[in-house]
């Protein structure tokens, strides 16, 4: 495998290196770094920076002259994925991507405690500077239409704002349409006692650990910690790490965190094992990625067939269940009601949440909105879109630590994510007598081989024409809503 590109790839070696490094050192910065050091921290990462160039740039001279139609897929992916990186580092002068990093670092801490103190005006001029680095960014890229394109093809090759509006002109007219009629209907309430009801942590600890077990995480490449927000990282095919939080009530908050963030794990550890080390030994995109954590999340993990399974363990560990039967587990995992906290949406009204961050994300990068107009047309949005109005910043505004990160351009891709787990859903035909049955192992090897062991060898929209036959079909998801809240019975037999 890769005998035509073994050059490429043995100078590509330092670059893996690197990125195993920075893996590491970022899951530090978001669990266990003490706050003095992350301008220091910002310091490595921009030196880390200088050293990938140059190797990129002996790369670029390495790939002059390749004949991709003699390589394999593999093999073209991995020209691909490198021409990809080395444009990036070639048509960004090294200055900017040196001072993008040293600010997204520094960044996050003020972020941090902005949120906690509900202040945008204490976060507004770094994200005023990363703001105006991401418009220089994307010029420096190029782009056909709007600057706010080369940011989106950035975490999803291919996509661009044409594609968004696309995408979100079809759906919020049917969510909205959904949303009314399960309100009128009542059955799912708008909210439920058990989201103020207290836990203990060392006891949802306890459930959180039989749900990776139960969903099959490998435990000699896995582990689970705690950070502010809930991810993911991959420092490479044998070592996936996953965060959640415990915020002392509302338990499945943090028991949901998990079963999402192992959706991100499971596609990392079932990439081909053949391709570590290689540009194309990870996920191929990140709408592909919140695919599979929001497939895992919620097309199984809110289904009534997992309240099934997960309901002894639930009332084992949490006393205060011995109060509610299985309808009413249900019924609290799949609460509706328009919201202010995005991770906290569920699934009717958590696109809305998107649409407001793309229309802002849009306007910003277009030109058309200054960073001090942010928080009132995030309130407007919210008006619109969900009729809730945020009191304060930091349940508005401040809610998300992605441009903190200099991730401008990331939140489509959980919109993509839900529409693809609506293509897997009916795609899928015996989901739900797997679901019933724990066969997780059946159902992870159905991803794997429609999506997860390919890691980057195709751009997203070819990946999804070969497992479904077209790319983002938002009806998938559209039917999976109307089956579920609107269409099927709603009460146990």
């Amino acid at each position: 495998m890769f005998e035509n590109i073994k050059g490429i790839l043995e100078e590509y070696k330092k670059l893996w290196a690197y990125s195993y490094s920075e893996a590491l050192m970022t899951w530090d910065t978001e669990t266990y770094m003490p706050e003095a050091d992350a301008s220091v921290r910002g310091d490595v990462f921009a030196v880390f920076n200088e050293l990938e160039k140059e190797v990129y740039m002996r790369l670029a001279g390495k790939l002059e002259g390749i004949e991709e139609e003699k390589l394999t897929d593999e093999e073209r992916g991995v020209i691909r994925v490198l021409r990809r990186n080395i444009k990036y580092y070639t048509k960004i002068p090294i200055e900017i991507i040196k001072e993008f990093t040293k600010i997204t670092n520094e960044s996050v801490v003020v972020w941090r405690n902005a949120k906690s103190k509900s202040d945008f005006k204490m976060f507004s001029s770094y994200l005023e500077k990363i703001v105006n680095l991401s418009r220089q960014i994307a010029d420096y890229l190029g782009y056909e239409k709007e600057p706010y394109d080369a940011l989106l093809d950035l975490y999803e090759e291919g996509f661009n704002t044409a594609d968004g509006d696309k995408v979100f002109e079809r759906l919020l007219p049917e969510l909205g349409d959904i949303l009314k009629k399960v309100e009128e209907d009542g059955y799912f309430p708008k909210t439920h006692e058990l989201e103020s009801v207290p836990y203990e942590a060392e006891r949802m600890k306890k459930v959180n650990e039989h749900v990776v077990k139960m969903l099959g995480m490998p435990t000699d490449k896995f582990r689970l910690d705690i950070s502010a927000h809930p991810f993911t990282i991959r420092i490479s095919g044998k070592d996936v790490r996953i965060t959640t939080r415990y915020e002392g009530k509302d338990f499945k908050a943090t028991m949901f965190s998990v079963i999402h963030e192992s959706g991100h794990a499971m596609y990392e550890l079932m990439v081909d094992e053949r391709l570590e080390g290689t540009p194309i030994a990870s996920g191929a995109s990140t709408g592909i990625h919140e695919s599979q954590s929001r497939f895992w999340e919620n097309v199984i993990g809110r289904s009534r067939e997992f309240v099934d399974l997960i309901y002894p363990t639930l009332k084992d560990n949490l006393p205060f269940l011995s109060k509610y039967d299985k309808d009413e587990v249900y019924r609290y995992f799949n609460t509706v009601k328009p919201s202010l906290i995005r991770v906290d949406a569920d699934e009717v009204t958590y696109n809305f949440h998107i649409a407001v961050r793309y229309e802002i994300e849009k306007r910003l990068i277009n030109e058309r909105l200054k960073v001090d107009e942010v928080p009132s047309l995030w309130n407007e949005l919210m008006s619109k879109y969900l009729g809730v109005t945020p009191k304060d910043d930091a349940e508005g505004v401040l809610q998300d630590i992605h441009w903190s990160q200099g991730s401008i351009g990331y939140f489509p891709t959980y919109t993509l994510g839900n529409i693809v787990a609506g293509m897997l859903y009916a795609k899928i035909t015996d989901l739900y007598s797997l679901v019933s049955e724990a066969k997780f192992d059946k159902l992870r090897e159905t991803l794997r081989e429609l999506i997860c062991k390919y890691g980057a060898t195709y751009p997203p929209k070819v990946l999804l024409r070969r497992a479904f036959g077209t790319d983002y079909d938002p009806e998938g998801l559209i039917k999976y809503l109307r089956d579920k809240y609107l269409a099927k019975g709603k009460e146990y037999a």
